[in-house]
C-alpha cells in the first residue's frame, strides 16, 4: 500500500499511532514531503506523506459488510470497517469472498437459530448479511451443482472462534446434508465430541495462547450423490513432535502429561508418576500449572470423552500407561561407559525410571536398555554390535519418545474416524481445515520456523485463489489487466523447502554429520543466503537469521534446531516395541516389510513436516477453497473491546492484509457506472444533462478529469490505487467551489432582504398620506349621491300611484266578461255528458248478454272433459292402492314372524336359565356330601390313632408277663374292627366318587347342549336382524309409495275439485290418517281382499328389498353425477350443499350403521380438487364444504342412544303396528311432518337432531379434513403468487442518471411510480382472490383469515428483509415501503371489514420498523420513546438490528444515539442472561387458524328449503322430496 500524493491542506487521513495502531485527523500544513496532522485526541503529529492514507468521510456510520466497497482499501480503511462493525455487534465482514470472523465474547444466539439458517439456506452469496452459513451454502451449492468438492479455510490464532465457526459451518452443513448419527447423535456432535481428545494429546500453551493447537486438523464431511450427508473423517497433520522432548520457558507440553500427573493418587501409584516438576521432558520450562484450570477435572473430562468417541477402558488404561512411559522415558540418562564411545546408564535413579517404562511397556527392561544404546551393523562378512555415546543414546531416547508419542496420536485420530464412520464411496467432500496460525514471538525456534512455513504455504494458496478472483473478475468484465503483477511468496518457499540449497535441505544435511553444530549450520544459512532478500543476519548474533514472510520478518534462533529436526528411525526400537506382551503397544508398531532389516534409518523432523505439509495442499488443490479469517478482538477475552493493535496484527497474520496488497496491484476500487456517476457526476455536470450511455458517460467523465490507467468493464469503473483519492479532492474541490457561489448567493439574498424591507417601509407612510385625501374627497361625492337618492325616491312614488289607479278599473271590466263565456260554455258541456252515458249503458247491456251465453257453453265442454280425465285417473289410483296393500301384508307377516322368533329365544332363554340354575343346585348338593364323608374318614382316621396311642400307653404301663396275652387279643379285636370300619369308610368314599363323576359327566353334556343352545341362539339373532333390516327396507319403501302417491293424489286434486271426494276415498282405503297430526284411525289397517292375497304370494319378502337396493343405488349414482358438475347458487347459497344435505336427511343415511354414500360424496370432493393451482374450484368447494359442515353441526348429536344393539330398539315399540306408526312418524315425506313442506328447513333450530351412527361422524370428520386442505390449498397458491413480488418491493427502485440533475422531487416521483407498479400487483391479486370468494359465495369468516394469514406472511417476508438486507434499511427505502403499505391499507379499506378484518393490524411489524426508518432526528429520541410511542411491537433485538444498519441515504442523518444503543446493548444481554429468546426473525404461521365450532359460531343460518334442484334431479321421481311447495303444487 502505497500512499497518496494528492493530500492537500483540510483533507482528513489516517496516521500511525503506536497506541491505536492508527488514527484519524485533518492536515493542517504540509512542508514537502512532510504533513503535520491535528488528530482526534488533539495532538499534532508530523509523518511523511507517503505514510498518511486519506479517509472517506462519506463512510457509514455502521461501515460496510464488504470491504471491497470501500472507497479507499487500505490497512487504516479496514480496520476501521471492522471497528465500527464490531461496536454494532457485526462480526461478520465479507472481503471479496473471504470471511471475517470477530469474536464477540458473548452468546448471540439470534445468528445461528433454525430460522436464521432457513433464511440463507438457497440465497445467493452476498444477498444477504454476511454470515458462516453464506460460506458453508457457497461450498455445498457449488458442491452439488458442478459435482466438485470444496473446503473452507478457518484460520487464526487461538481464542479467535475458529472451533465455534467449525462447529457452525458443520451444523449449517448438517442441517443442509440432513443426517443423523449413531444413537441419535449427528454427525457435528461426534466430530465435536472429539475435540477435547485431540485437544488433550495436541494442543500445548504458548507464549501468546494457553490452548494452542500443535498440529492441523482438516474435517472432512463426505456426501453422496443426492447431496445427504454419509460419513465424516477427522485428518490431522504436522504434529509438532519436537515439543514431546523440547520445550521453552514459559511454553508447557501436551496437556496429557499434567493431566496424566494430576490424575487420582491411585492412578498415579499405578503409572508411577509424581509431581510433573520431577520428569525432565516437563521441568525444561517453569511453567506447570495454568490459571482458571483443574488438571485434575482436566483428567476426567478427558476420560468421559474417550467414553463418548468410543474408547473402552482397557484401551484407556493402555493409552495413560503409554503417555506415563515417555515421561519415565525422558529420565533415563547416560554416563560414558569404560569403552571408548560407549555409555551406561548414569545412576540407579536412571535405572527405576528405565524399569518402569518397560514394566509400562509391557516389553524387557534388558532388551530396552540395549535398544537405547547400542547399534547393529549388519555387513556382508558380519553382524557388529556397537555401543553409543551417551550424547548418541540421548537422541536415540529421545528419537523413540517421539515415535511412540506420535505413534499414539494418529492411533486415535483412527480410532475416532472409526467411531464417526466414514462412507468409502463419496464422491465429494467439504472439508473444513483447522489449523495454527502464524507465530512471531520474541525468541522463535524450530517449531515457530515449521508453523510459519505452513503458513507460508497455505498464504500462497491463499494469493492464487485471491488472484484468480481478482482474474476473474477482470475477465468477466472484460478489461485488460495482463501487465497487472501481484504480490507472490514464491521466492520465501524455495528459500525454505528447495532441494538442494533450501533451509530444510541444509537441516538435514547438518544433522547427518555427527560433528555439525548449530553455529556450523548458521554458518552454512550465512554462505548460502547471503544475496536473498528474503534472509537477513542479524549483526550481534552468530546463530541467528531472519526471514522475510508475508506477515513479517521473524528472527529464529538456530541454537536447537539440530536437536529437534532428528528423528531416527530405529530398527531395534521397533523390534523391540512390535515384541511387547501389551497388544496395544504392538498395535502401535505394525511390522512393514521395507523395516524387517535391522540398519537404523535416518528421518527428520523438517522433511516429514514437509512431506505432510504436500499432501495437505494436494488435498486443497483437489477442492474449491473457500476462506474464513477468525479475530480475537482482545487479549482480555471479554466482549466490547476492541484492540487496534491486536487486531492489526492478525489481519497481517492472516494474509488479509496480504490480499489487500493484491487487490491494490491491479485495481482496488471498482464502482458501477451508477454508483461513480452519483459521485462523480458534479465534475462534468453537462455529460449527465445529456442522453448518453452510463458507460459512455463515465468515459467522457474520466476522460474531461484527464484520468489515466482506469479500465471501463462492461458494468463496473476499475481505478488505480490513488486515483480515487485524486477523484474525491477534485470533487472536494468543485463541492468547496459550489459552497462559496451558494454563501455568495444566500449573502445578496440577505441584502436584498433588508433593502426591500426599507423600500416597503417608505411605500407605507406614503400610502397613509394619500389615504387621509383620498378619505375627504369619498366624504363630499357621498354627501352628493345622498341628495340625488332622495330625489329620486319621491318622484318614483307619485309615478307609481297613478299607475296602480288606472290598472285596478282595467282588471274589474276584464273579470265580468270572462265569467259571462264561462257560464255559457259549463251548460253546453253538461248537456254533453248526458247523451254520452246513456249510449255507454246500452251498448254494455249487448256485450254481457252475449258473453254469458259464450260461458255457458264453455262450461259445459269443460265439465264433460273433466269427467273422463277424472275416471281414467280413478283406474291408476285403485291399482296403485292394491300394489300398496300387497307391501303392508308382507310386513305385517314378517313383524309376526320377528315377534315369533323373539319368543322362541326369551323361551330359550328362560329354559337354559333354570337348567343351569338345576345344575348348580345338584353341584352343591354333591359337593357337601362330599365334603361330608371327608370329615368321617378323618374323624375314623383320628379314633384309630387315638386307640393305638392308648394300646401303646396301655402295653407300656401294665406287668411284662401277666397281662400281656389279654391286651394283645384286645387289642387285635379293635384294630380289626377299626380296619372293617375304614375299608367300609373307603368304600363309601369311592362310590362317593364316581356319583361325583357321573354328575361332571352330565355337567360337560349339559355344557355341551348349552353351547348348541347358544349357537342357535345366536343364528336366530340374526336371522332376526336381517329380517328387521328387510323391515326397514319395507318401511322405505312404502315411504316412497306413500310420497309418490301423494304426488299423484295432489296433481288429481289439482285437474278436478270433484276428485276430492274419490282421492278422499282411496285415502282411506290405503291409510287413514288426519292431516293435521297424522295418527292413524281406530288403531288398526284395512286391507283389502288384493292387498292379502299379494302378501300370500311366495316372492313378497325378496322382491321389495331388492327393489329398495336398486333405487337406493340409482338415487345415489344421480346424486354423485349431479354435484360433480359445477350446480352454482341459489339465493347465495350454493345448491350442492344443500342438496347433498336434504337427500343425506330424506334418505336418513346420517342413522344407520353401513353405507357407502358419504365414501363417494367425499370421493367426488377429492377428485375435484386434484388439480392445486384451480382456484375457482378450490373456491366453490370451500363454500360448499363449509355450508355442508355448518348444517351437519347444527343437525347431528352424537349419545349414548346411538350405540344401542338393534334388539334393543326393536323393543322401544310395544308392537309391530306401533313400530310401522313410530317409522311413518319419521319419514320426512309423512304427513305427520307436514311442518317440513309447508316451512322447509328456515329455521335449524327448531329441527330435531338426528342420533348420528359411525358412518355419519366419519364423515363429518372427512368434511372438516377437507374444508381445512381446501382452505391451506388457497392460502399457499395466493403466497405463492405474491412472493416473488414481495422480493420487489422491500427494496426501493435506484434513481436513473438523468434524476441526478433534474432534481430530487421528480427522481422520487419516477422511482414511486416505479414500485407501486409491484405494490399495485399484490393489489391487483389480492383483489382477484376477493372477487372469486365473493363470487362463490364463501363465507366472509373463512375470507377474513385467508386475507389476515396472508397480511402476516407479508410481514413475515418484508420484516425479515428488512433486518437481513442493509441496503434495505435505508430512509427513502422506508418511505417506498411506507407509500406501498399504504397501498394495501387502501385495498383493507375497500375490502370492507366484512372481508378484511384485522388483517391490517398483522403488517404491524412491518409499519413500525418503516415508521422508524423515515421519522427525524433520530439521535434525539431516547429508548423509552422508541419502545413505548414508537415501536411498541418490535423487541430489543429488532431494535438495535434496525438501528445500527440504518443509514439515511436522502439527507445523511445518523441513527439513534450511542447511549440509546448502549442501553440496548444491556437489555439484550439481560434477555440473554434470563433465557429470553434472542432471535430477531420472525416466523410464518401456517397452521389452520379456525375450528368446526368457529365455522357454526360465526355463519349466518342456511334455508335449504326454497333452493331450486337441478334439472338432472327434477326430472328424478325419486328426488321429489327436493321439490319445494309451489312447485310440487304447480306439477
Amino acid at each position: 500500500m502505497v500512499g497518496p500524493v494528492n493530500i492537500i491542506v483540510g483533507s482528513h487521513v489516517w496516521i500511525e499511532d503506536p497506541g491505536v495502531a492508527w488514527i484519524d485527523g485533518e492536515v493542517v500544513k504540509i512542508s514537502g514531503e512532510e504533513v503535520h496532522v491535528q488528530t482526534t485526541n488533539g495532538k499534532t503529529v508530523v509523518a511523511k506523506i507517503a505514510n498518511v492514507f486519506p479517509k472517506d468521510t462519506e463512510a457509514l456510520p455502521g461501515g460496510v459488510d464488504d470491504m471491497t466497497k470501500l472507497s479507499y482499501l487500505h490497512e487504516p480503511g479496514v480496520l476501521n470497517n471492522l471497528a465500527m462493525r464490531y461496536e454494532l455487534n457485526e462480526i461478520y465482514t465479507y472481503t471479496g469472498n473471504i470471511l471475517i470472523a470477530v469474536n464477540p465474547f458473548q452468546r448471540l444466539p439470534h445468528l445461528y437459530d433454525t430460522h436464521m439458517m432457513e433464511q440463507y439456506k438457497g440465497a445467493g452469496f452476498g444477498e444477504l448479511s454476511p454470515h458462516v452459513f453464506a460460506i458453508a451454502e457457497v461450498a455445498y451449492r457449488a458442491m452439488i451443482n458442478e459435482g466438485k468438492s470444496n473446503s473452507i479455510l478457518v484460520s487464526g490464532e487461538s481464542g479467535a472462534g475458529k472451533t465455534e465457526t467449525t462447529k457452525m459451518l458443520m451444523r449449517y452443513l448438517a442441517y443442509l446434508g440432513g443426517r443423523s448419527g449413531v444413537e441419535g447423535r449427528t454427525v457435528e456432535q461426534q466430530v465435536l465430541e472429539s475435540n477435547p481428545v485431540l485437544e488433550a494429546f495436541g494442543n500445548a500453551k504458548t507464549l501468546r495462547n494457553n490452548n494452542s493447537s500443535r498440529f492441523g486438523k482438516f474435517v472432512e464431511l463426505q456426501f453422496d450423490k443426492s447431496g445427504r450427508i454419509s460419513g465424516a473423517a477427522v485428518r490431522t497433520y504436522l504434529l509438532e513432535r519436537s515439543r514431546v522432548c523440547q520445550i521453552s520457558d514459559p511454553e508447557r507440553n501436551y496437556h496429557c502429561f499434567y493431566l496424566l500427573c494430576a490424575a487420582p493418587p491411585e492412578e498415579r501409584e499405578k503409572f508411577k508418576l509424581g509431581d510433573p516438576k520431577s520428569f525432565h521432558y516437563l521441568n525444561q520450562s517453569k511453567c506447570y500449572k495454568l490459571d482458571g484450570v483443574d488438571d485434575t477435572e482436566e483428567y476426567l473430562a478427558t476420560r468421559r470423552a474417550m467414553d463418548v468417541v468410543g474408547i473402552s477402558e482397557e484401551e484407556q488404561d493402555a493409552i495413560f500407561r503409554v503417555v506415563a512411559s515417555i515421561l519415565h522415558l525422558g529420565n533415563v540418562e547416560f554416563a560414558k561407559g569404560k569403552e571408548i564411545d560407549s555409555s551406561v546408564l548414569k545412576d540407579d535413579k536412571s535405572r527405576f525410571h528405565l524399569d518402569a517404562t518397560a514394566e509400562l511397556l509391557r516389553c524387557d527392561a534388558k532388551s530396552l536398555e540395549d535398544a537405547l544404546i547400542k547399534r547393529v551393523m549388519v555387513t556382508p562378512e558380519e553382524v557388529i554390535t556397537r555401543t553409543l555415546d551417551p550424547d548418541s543414546a540421548t537422541g536415540s531416547r529421545d528419537a523413540l519418545a517421539k515415535t511412540i508419542y506420535s505413534r499414539l496420536f494418529d492411533w486415535l485420530v483412527d480410532k475416532i474416524n472409526n467411531s464417526i464412520g466414514q462412507d468409502p464411496n463419496s464422491k465429494t467432500i467439504i472439508g473444513v481445515l483447522d489449523i495454527y496460525g502464524f507465530e512471531s514471538f520474541k525468541i522463535n525456534s524450530f517449531e515457530q520456523f515449521c508453523i510459519n512455513f505452513t503458513n507460508e504455504k497455505l498464504q500462497q494458496h491463499f494469493n492464487q485463489h485471491v488472484f484468480k478472483m481478482e482474474q476473474e473478475d477482470y475477465t468477466k468484465e472484460e478489461i485488460n489487466w495482463s501487465y497487472i503483477e501481484f504480490v507472490d511468496n514464491k521466492d520465501v518457499l524455495e528459500l525454505i523447502e528447495k532441494k538442494p540449497g533450501g533451509v530444510i535441505a541444509l537441516l538435514d544435511e547438518a544433522c547427518m554429520f555427527p560433528k555439525s553444530t548449530h553455529e556450523t549450520f548458521a554458518q552454512k544459512l550465512y554462505q548460502t543466503f547471503k544475496n536473498s532478500k528474503r534472509f537477513t543476519k542479524p549483526k550481534l548474533s552468530r546463530t541467528s537469521f531472519a526471514i522475510s514472510h508475508y506477515a513479517g520478518e521473524v528472527t529464529y534462533q538456530a541454537d536447537l534446531f539440530l536437536d529437534k529436526n532428528k528423528d531416527y528411525v530405529v530398527a531395534e526400537h521397533q523390534d523391540l516395541l512390535i515384541a511387547s506382551s501389551c497388544t496395544f503397544v504392538a498395535g502401535l508398531f505394525p511390522r512393514l516389510a521395507e523395516e524387517t532389516s535391522s540398519k537404523t534409518k535416518f528421518s527428520s523432523i523438517g522433511s516429514r513436516f514437509k512431506l505432510q505439509l504436500q499432501s495437505l495442499m494436494e488435498t486443497l488443490n483437489q477442492t474449491e477453497p473457500h476462506y474464513i479469517r477468525c479475530v480475537k478482538p482482545n487479549n482480555v477475552l471479554k466482549p466490547a473491546i476492541f484492540e487496534n493493535v491486536n487486531v492489526i496484527q492478525q489481519l497481517r497474520c492472516g494474509g488479509v492484509l496480504e490480499a489487500i496488497r493484491i487487490s491494490c496491484a491491479g485495481y482496488p476500487t471498482k464502482r458501477t457506472f451508477y454508483e461513480f456517476l452519483n459521485r462523480f457526476g458534479v465534475l462534468a455536470p453537462e455529460v449527465l444533462e445529456g442522453n448518453y450511455d452510463d458507460k459512455v458517460a463515465c468515459k467522457m467523465l474520466l476522460d474531461k478529469i484527464g484520468l489515466k490507467g482506469f479500465e471501463l468493464g462492461k458494468t463496473k469503473v476499475f481505478l488505480r490505487a490513488g486515483q480515487m483519492a485524486e477523484l474525491d479532492a477534485r470533487r472536494a474541490e468543485v463541492l468547496g467551489n459550489a459552497a462559496r457561489k451558494i454563501q455568495m448567493q444566500i449573502r445578496t439574498y440577505i441584502a436584498q432582504k433588508e433593502f426591500r424591507a426599507l423600500r416597503g417601509a417608505a411605500i407605507v407612510l406614503q400610502s397613509n398620506c394619500r389615504g387621509k385625501l383620498a378619505c375627504n374627497l369619498y366624504e363630499e361625492m357621498r354627501r352628493q349621491a345622498a341628495a340625488v337618492k332622495i330625489e329620486k325616491s319621491f318622484r318614483r312614488h307619485v309615478a307609481r300611484e297613478s299607475y296602480l289607479r288606472i290598472r285596478h278599473s282595467a282588471i274589474a271590466v276584464q273579470t265580468a266578461l270572462r265569467g259571462m263565456v264561462a257560464r255559457n260554455e259549463f251548460r253546453f258541456r253538461k248537456r254533453m255528458k248526458a247523451a254520452t252515458i246513456i249510449q255507454a249503458r246500452l251498448r254494455s247491456h249487448l256485450a254481457y248478454s252475449y258473453y254469458k251465453k259464450l260461458q255457458k257453453a264453455a262450461l259445459a265442454s269443460q265439465c264433460g272433459w273433466r269427467s273422463r280425465v277424472a275416471r281414467k285417473e280413478l283406474r291408476t289410483l285403485k291399482m296403485a292402492a292394491r300394489d300398496t296393500g300387497a307391501l303392508r301384508e308382507a310386513k305385517d307377516k314378517l313383524e309376526k314372524r320377528v315377534e315369533e322368533l323373539t319368543w322362541r329365544l326369551q323361551l330359550e332363554k328362560r329354559q337354559r336359565t333354570d337348567l343351569e340354575e338345576a345344575k348348580a343346585q345338584e353341584y352343591a348338593k354333591q359337593q357337601e356330601a362330599l365334603q361330608a364323608m371327608r370329615l368321617q374318614v378323618e374323624e375314623a382316621n383320628a379314633a384309630v390313632i387315638r386307640e393305638r396311642e392308648a394300646a401303646r400307653k396301655a402295653i407300656e404301663e401294665a406287668p411284662p408277663v401277666i397281662k400281656e396275652t389279654p391286651v394283645l387279643v384286645e387289642d387285635t379285636e379293635k384294630i380289626n374292627s377299626l380296619t372293617s370300619e375304614v375299608e367300609a369308610l373307603k368304600a363309601s368314599l369311592q362310590s362317593e366318587r364316581q356319583a361325583a363323576e357321573d354328575l361332571r359327566k352330565a355337567f360337560s353334556e349339559a355344557e355341551a347342549r348349552n353351547s348348541e343352545l347358544a349357537t342357535e341362539l345366536e343364528n336366530a339373532t340374526r336371522k332376526a336382524d336381517q329380517l328387521h333390516e328387510s323391515v326397514q327396507r319395507l318401511e322405505e319403501k312404502l315411504s316412497n309409495s306413500e310420497s309418490e302417491i301423494q304426488v299423484l293424489r295432489q296433481q288429481a286434486l289439482a285437474i278436478s275439485p270433484t276428485s276430492r271426494t274419490m282421492a278422499t276415498r282411496s285415502k282411506t282405503m290405503l291409510l287413514p290418517r288426519t292431516p293435521e297430526n297424522g295418527n292413524l284411525l281406530n288403531g288398526e289397517t284395512k286391507t283389502t281382499p288384493d292387498m292379502a292375497l299379494a302378501v300370500r304370494e311366495p316372492e313378497s319378502e325378496e322382491k321389495p328389498q331388492k327393489y329398495l337396493n336398486e333405487k337406493q343405488q340409482e338415487n345415489q349414482d344421480i346424486l354423485v353425477k349431479c354435484i360433480s358438475q359445477n350446480l352454482g347458487y341459489a339465493g347465495g347459497k350454493p345448491v350442492a350443499a344443500c342438496v347433498i344435505y336434504k337427500s343425506l336427511l330424506h334418505w336418513r343415511s346420517f342413522e344407520v350403521e353401513r353405507t357407502n354414500v358419504f365414501d363417494r360424496i367425499i370421493q367426488t370432493i377429492a377428485s375435484a380438487i386434484e388439480v392445486p393451482d384451480n382456484n375457482e374450484v378450490l373456491a366453490y368447494w370451500l363454500s360448499n364444504s363449509a355450508t355442508l359442515l355448518l348444517l351437519l353441526q347444527r343437525t347431528l348429536k352424537a349419545t349414548g342412544a346411538a350405540s344401542l344393539t338393534p334388539q334393543r330398539r326393536r323393543t322401544s315399540s310395544a308392537s309391530l303396528f306401533g313400530r310401522m306408526q313410530q317409522g311413518l312418524r319419521a319419514s320426512p315425506q309423512s304427513p305427520g311432518l307436514s311442518f317440513l313442506n309447508r316451512q322447509g328447513l328456515s329455521k335449524l333450530d327448531d329441527l330435531r337432531q338426528v342420533e348420528a351412527k359411525y358412518p355419519a361422524l366419519l364423515f363429518k370428520q372427512q368434511l372438516t379434513a377437507f374444508l381445512e386442505k381446501i382452505y391451506g390449498m388457497i392460502r399457499d397458491n395466493l403466497k405463492k403468487e405474491i412472493s416473488p413480488l414481495l422480493g420487489l418491493c422491500i427494496q426501493a427502485p435506484r434513481t436513473s442518471r438523468a434524476s441526478l440533475v433534474k432534481g430530487r422531487a421528480q427522481a422520487n416521483a419516477v422511482a414511486q411510480q416505479a414500485l407501486i407498479a409491484h405494490w399495485q400487483s399484490i393489489r391487483k391479486s389480492l383483489n382477484a382472490y376477493l372477487n372469486l370468494m365473493k363470487v362463490n359465495n364463501a363465507p366472509p369468516f373463512l375470507v377474513r383469515k385467508v386475507f389476515t394469514q396472508i397480511f402476516s406472511f407479508i410481514n413475515v417476508q418484508l420484516f425479515n428483509s428488512l433486518l437481513l438486507r442493509r441496503e434495505c434499511c435505508s430512509f427513502s427505502n422506508g418511505e417506498y415501503v411506507k407509500a406501498g403499505l399504504a397501498e394495501l391499507e387502501q385495498w383493507c379499506a375497500e375490502a370492507t371489514d366484512e372481508y378484511a378484518g384485522s388483517a391490517w393490524d398483522e403488517l404491524r411489524h412491518i409499519r413500525q420498523a418503516v415508521g422508524f426508518l423515515v421519522i427525524h432526528q433520530k439521535p434525539k429520541k431516547t429508548l423509552d420513546e422508541i419502545t413505548r410511542e414508537l415501536c411498541p411491537v418490535l423487541s430489543i433485538q429488532q431494535l438495535y438490528r434496525i438501528s445500527t444498519m440504518y443509514w439515511d441515504d436522502k439527507y445523511g442523518t445518523h441513527s439513534v444515539s450511542s447511549d440509546v444503543i448502549a442501553n440496548m446493548r444491556v437489555m439484550m444481554t439481560e434477555d440473554s442472561n434470563n433465557a429470553v429468546s434472542s432471535s430477531f426473525l420472525l416466523d410464518d404461521d401456517s397452521s389452520i387458524p379456525f375450528t368446526v365450532e368457529d365455522i357454526s359460531k360465526s355463519m349466518q343460518q342456511v334455508d335449504v328449503n326454497d333452493i331450486e334442484p337441478p334439472q338432472l334431479i327434477r326430472e328424478n321421481s325419486g328426488f321429489g322430496f327436493l321439490l319445494t311447495r309451489k312447485e310440487g303444487s304447480a306439477s
